[in-house]
């Protein structure tokens, strides 16, 4: 068995992966909110760390065409490492929101400019449709999704897309993208720190409907797109010690733990850090340690 497939599998619409994934946003050398003063990661070293993944039996990658710096694109350097890869790896992306070539960020499209974005991830990462691509909504606040998913739906019928999901979005934005195409995944920020997706029901609604639940900022959690700092939380801390793992493994075991409906999709330029992340999904914890772990940090608490 992969180290990958130490958590379980779980399917994207009939696409069956390993719940221990990998998120793309960091191997360009900035995050989403275009953070470009860092040093850009060198490419042949950045395909080296996805066959590095690829080896551990990590075969679900998450990223978007809107994961680029000035002299690095997330999807660019995927297109070249899958080229030299001779396994089946699912790739997921995201459209709605957009940047321009400076990097500016711009207004969320409109449902007749979905495919244009939809053809830009094509482009770049050298396929002639996509395994899964998520309409990433304008947030919470968002009144409908369905003219956009609707498009995709269009978009997904013409055989550019395989399956459609959704992130940053609400139960009733389920429901209602629900009544016009399968959903197969939902991504929202979700964590030890940030459990508005549980007091909203969206994880266990998932839960209940086959839709596999993918957290992004599981481990960064309130730091979001920053790296993760030094562990704050006392019992993060002490469950670690009691498993010889580190604060990082045990919010993702944590995560994990939330159903087997739930996958993770962390991201590192780090290969030890890979290589931990990876194991973190053979981290058992118990019961006890999950409850101690389930109460709001009373320091911090969690939104």
């Amino acid at each position: 068995m992969s180290a990958a497939a130490s958590a379980g599998t779980w399917k994207l619409g009939d696409l069956e992966v390993n719940r221990i994934g990998y998120g793309a946003m960091r191997l360009t050398g900035n995050g989403m909110r275009g953070n470009s003063d860092g040093t850009p990661i060198d490419r042949n070293a950045a395909v080296g760390l996805l066959h590095r993944a690829f080896e551990q039996g990590v075969n679900h990658i998450d990223t978007a065409a809107f994961y680029f710096s000035p002299l690095r694109s997330a999807n660019e350097i995927i297109n070249r490492a899958l080229s030299s890869w001779h396994g089946d790896v699912v790739v997921v992306t995201k459209v709605g929101p957009t940047r321009d070539p400076s990097g500016e960020w711009l207004s969320t499209v409109r449902p007749d400019q979905l495919r244009g974005q939809v053809e830009e991830n094509l482009r770049q990462l050298g396929r002639d449709y996509l395994d899964v691509v998520n309409l990433r909504a304008g947030g919470p606040r968002t009144a409908s999704i369905a003219e956009h998913f609707g498009a995709l739906a269009e978009l997904r019928d013409a055989g550019l897309v395989r399956h459609l999901g959704l992130s940053a979005v609400l139960p009733e934005h389920v429901a209602e993208a629900q009544t016009i195409a399968p959903v197969a995944c939902v991504q929202n920020s979700y964590g030890l720190d940030r459990r508005r997706a549980d007091e909203s029901g969206l994880v266990d609604l998932c839960g209940e409907q086959g839709i596999a639940f993918v957290p992004f900022f599981a481990i960064s959690g309130l730091r979001r797109e920053a790296a993760a700092g030094q562990e704050q939380d006392a019992r993060v801390r002490s469950v670690a010690r009691a498993h010889h793992a580190t604060p990082a493994q045990v919010r993702l075991a944590w995560t994990l733990h939330r159903g087997p409906h739930v996958l993770a999709i962390p991201g590192t330029r780090n290969p030890a850090h890979l290589a931990e992340n990876i194991a973190a999904g053979a981290l058992r914890l118990t019961d006890e340690e999950m409850a101690l772990l389930d109460k709001p940090d009373e320091s911090t608490g969690w939104a």
